[in-house]
């Protein structure tokens, strides 16, 4: 056959079981001048302990025995052993008995009395069988294994397109690197809270980062001023949520059409007091919502050019205020409930000292 698998008798170890002497010797001889090492149980109990002693490629069985039965037998070995192959020798032309020993897992039903002929080619193709299933499960692992290396590839191109997107943007508004990386670890694990699929949960990771991509369409005097902007200034410092889905429109990439959402989304209020398109409660996508919650609690936890970082507590108190108001109330109280993860997450990735700009 063209499958490259061979059985090789003189690896191959086997074990006979059954209570007749006769039947064990007659079987040993057949197998043992095939080249098989072969070894004999006459119960059930014995086969346990030799499979325990020494393991075997393949059990060769008779269906009735004093005590428990074959078919018990192979009821035992399946969740045990489940690489072992089971052949079933029967002087009884039961149907019902054979179609029950193929269903628990026996490789073969062979009737007495038998020819050596015909026991070499069930045992040939039983081992057959049992070498192919180890392949198939082999090639099985090897591509799953290729499949996680392959996913994995494709998260961390995912997350530098997006970082070097924002890469620009963030230099000029004095954000950190770390800032953006933590927004899009908090998206993610809100999200997850949500029960969002993995494959969701990491396309938020990569597109909550881009949240501000648009403020590199925003004059430097306006991104960098330590004061209060003024009202023409705030006009143009507004323009970044629909320069950002501008610049993210139009993709293919799901996660990059995410981040347009997100972009033209995360200054949108739950009251519908919010920016650019006045949206309020569900008409903001969601992912929106959920990155402007993580934004706040991120900008107001650590230090900016224009602020020094406010305590836990007053962060916590701001964002109670806002809930139903600026923040959706269910992410709020989601958030809320889980804040030591948030917290874990926030201590993990602080900000790196060069990244910190003095204050005025």
């Amino acid at each position: 056959m063209g499958d490259g698998i061979q059985v090789v008798p003189e690896q191959t170890g086997l074990l006979i079981v059954d209570d007749l002497p006769i039947i064990r010797l007659a079987l040993q001889r057949i197998l043992s001048k095939a080249g098989y090492r072969c070894r004999e149980a006459e119960d059930v109990p014995q086969a346990l302990a030799a499979l325990e002693e020494e393991p075997a490629d393949l059990v060769l069985s008779d269906v009735q025995m004093p005590g428990a039965s074959g078919l018990d037998l192979v009821k035992i070995l399946r969740p045990r052993i489940p690489d072992i192959s089971v052949l079933m020798v029967s002087s009884s032309e039961d149907t019902e008995t054979a179609i029950e020993c193929l269903q628990q897992g026996a490789f073969g039903y062979i009737l007495k009395p038998f020819q050596p002929r015909e026991i070499l080619v069930q045992v040939n193709g039983a081992l057959r069988r049992r070498l192919l299933e180890i392949a198939f499960r082999d090639r099985e692992a090897q591509l799953a294994q290729k499949v996680r290396e392959q996913t994995e590839e494709i998260r961390n191109s995912r997350e530098e397109i997006a970082f070097r997107l924002i890469a620009a943007s963030e230099h000029r508004d004095h954000e950190t690197g770390m800032h953006v990386r933590r927004i899009g670890l908090f998206a993610a694990e809100l999200a997850r809270l949500m029960g969002w699929d993995e494959g969701s949960v990491e396309a938020i990771q990569a597109a909550a980062p881009m949240h501000d991509i648009g403020k590199i369409g925003v004059p430097d005097a306006i991104l960098q001023k330590p004061g209060a902007l003024t009202e023409a200034e705030w006009v143009d410092m507004k323009r970044h949520a629909t320069m950002g889905a501008a610049i993210l429109k139009g993709s293919t990439v799901p996660f990059i059409q995410m981040g347009a959402r997100i972009a033209i989304g995360h200054h949108e209020r739950w009251d519908g007091k919010g920016y650019p398109r006045g949206l309020a409660g569900h008409q903001i996508p969601i992912e929106a919502r959920i990155t402007a919650l993580v934004d706040v609690y991120d900008a107001l936890s650590n230090r900016r050019h224009y602020k020094a970082p406010w305590p836990e507590g007053q962060v916590v108190d701001f964002i109670r205020k806002e809930r139903g108001t600026q923040f959706d109330p269910d992410l709020v109280d989601l958030f809320m409930g889980h804040l030591d993860r948030f917290r874990a997450i926030l201590e993990a990735h602080p900000d790196e000292p060069q990244e910190l700009e003095p204050m005025g």
